[in-house]
């Protein structure tokens, strides 16, 4: 039927009835427009939103899966079994409580170890950040930066093994082979000159008798007797280009006598006596000293080795090669000694990541804001006031990140250390890693001190690991 307007209600339509009399407004209930209903768009869309939650959480179970398996396997699980058998005896066999951490901390190495790892944790993380800081600041300055960068960043790419062997043969004491001592030698040589005469040794057949690190007549000697001191063990391409032929001395006024090599190449000759082909030693000292020790005259050889002393006429005296004629010339430092081996290792360990701080600090350097660097300059700030007051300032939180992951990193110290230390100084040198090492695996096998060694060094690690997680949590 068809519904008319009702003149009351003006010419506004009313709505349309269905065949069986009940009113189908397009948005009343039941209508498709309802979203309350069960089939209606507001139950489509929840249902479509839950299912996508879903397919989302299982992509994420399905690639953090096996990240989660081998983060339980290879971290958690390990942890768990170190506490663990931290608290055991050698082979695991016996529960014997804190004994092992008492063990540990009354060890003379462990304290050795302990004091290392400060030393590193104070010197090397920053010593490199600032290197690296320095290093990024002045290639900055530089045309072609990318090459300087390059190199200083290359050690990153040598292994630890590595670096540690070729440090070996930079560190040694020989300066043959080291480079290291080669060239303090050379430094050292440069400003004092090495003994003439070094090594060598008195005639056993002689008048000489050592002492004191030189050698002395053995008996008084009055003025008028001639002296004859007879040298051997010095070298021929060590022999004075300006030595003479020796000729024994006769005698005369005062006291006099010769210093000379008694040797002759090709053998021949008689021991103790001058011999033709023998030359004497010149620029010797010789001095002439009382019973008592005092020395009352001093001189030295002539090109044929000759000395006197004619001033003296009473006596008796003994006559004295002084120590300083035979001093072993400068041999350079023992590096890897019980004295020089944390620094020397610290050496290495800056050389190689001096770089990897230079990187990142060039990277803080590049996103700062040039506006704050022009506006020192322009107030008249020098560079080095720029540099303290601005730069530093701004590139702060990347050295924060440089200098935590350092720390972190040289707690951890290891392999460094154990190929370069030689095992005469490795005691000196442990650190809690290598220590741990040497007890559980190093000849001791005792896993349960290992195992709280471990347990310890953990604990040293986890402040700066923390402190690291909390401060990338405030940066994002």
């Amino acid at each position: 039927m068809t519904i008319t307007p009702d003149p009351a209600q003006g010419n506004r339509p009313l709505p349309a009835q269905t065949t069986s009399g009940r009113a189908s407004v397009a948005g009343g209930p039941g209508g498709p427009g309802d979203r309350d209903a069960p089939g209606g768009r507001r139950g489509t869309t929840e249902t479509a939103a839950s299912r996508r939650s879903r397919e989302t959480r299982l992509m994420a179970a399905l690639f953090l899966g096996p990240a989660l398996v081998l983060l339980l396997v290879l971290v958690c699980y390990p942890i768990v079994y170190t506490l663990w058998l931290s608290f055991r005896n050698g082979d695991g066999s016996k529960f014997v409580g804190f004994d092992n951490y008492v063990t540990m901390f009354t060890s003379s190495n462990t304290r050795r170890a302990i004091l290392n790892n400060l030393v590193w944790v104070i010197v090397a993380p920053t010593v490199a950040t600032t290197l690296g800081l320095i290093f990024a600041v002045l290639t900055e300055r530089l045309r072609r930066p990318a090459v300087l960068k390059a190199v200083l960043f290359m050690p990153m790419a040598i292994s630890f093994l590595a670096a540690g062997v070729t440090f070996r043969l930079v560190y040694d004491e020989n300066p043959d082979r080291g480079v290291l001592n080669a060239a303090v030698v050379s430094v050292h040589d440069a400003f004092v000159s090495p003994s003439r005469y070094h090594g060598v040794n008195a005639r056993e057949q002689g008048e000489l008798v050592p002492t004191d690190g030189g050698f002395q007549s053995g008996g008084p000697v009055r003025p008028g007797e001639p002296v004859h001191l007879a040298l051997v063990g010095l070298p021929p391409d060590r022999i004075p280009s300006d030595a003479e032929p020796a000729t024994a001395s006769t005698g005369g006024p005062g006291l006099q006598g010769v210093v000379w090599l008694d040797f002759i190449r090709g053998g021949g000759g008689r021991a103790g006596i001058v011999d033709p082909g023998e030359v004497g030693l010149p620029r010797m000292t010789v001095e002439a000293v009382t019973e008592g020790g005092t020395v009352v005259a001093t001189t030295r050889t002539d090109a044929a080795g000759r000395f006197a002393f004619p001033d003296l006429s009473s006596g008796p005296y003994l006559v004295r090669l002084p120590a300083d004629n035979f001093t072993e010339p400068f041999n350079g430092v023992t590096w890897l000694g019980p004295s020089f081996i944390t620094p020397a290792v610290i050496g290495v360990y800056i050389w190689i990541w001096a770089g990897f701080a230079m990187v990142l600090v060039s990277a803080g350097l590049a996103a700062l804001p040039r506006e704050a660097l022009e506006a020192a300059r322009m107030d008249g700030a020098s560079e080095w006031q720029t540099f303290r007051h601005v730069t530093v300032p701004l590139v702060r939180p990347v050295l924060v990140v440089v200098l935590v992951t350092l720390t972190i990193n040289v707690l951890k110290i290891f392999d460094l250390v154990y190929v370069l230390a030689p095992e005469s100084s490795q005691n000196d040198a442990t650190v809690v890693a290598l220590e741990m090492y040497r007890v559980s695996f190093g000849g001791g096998l005792d896993f349960g001190l290992g195992s709280a060694l471990a347990v310890l060094l953990f604990a040293l690690v986890l402040p700066a690991m923390l402190f690291n997680i909390r401060r990338l949590r405030r940066d994002s």
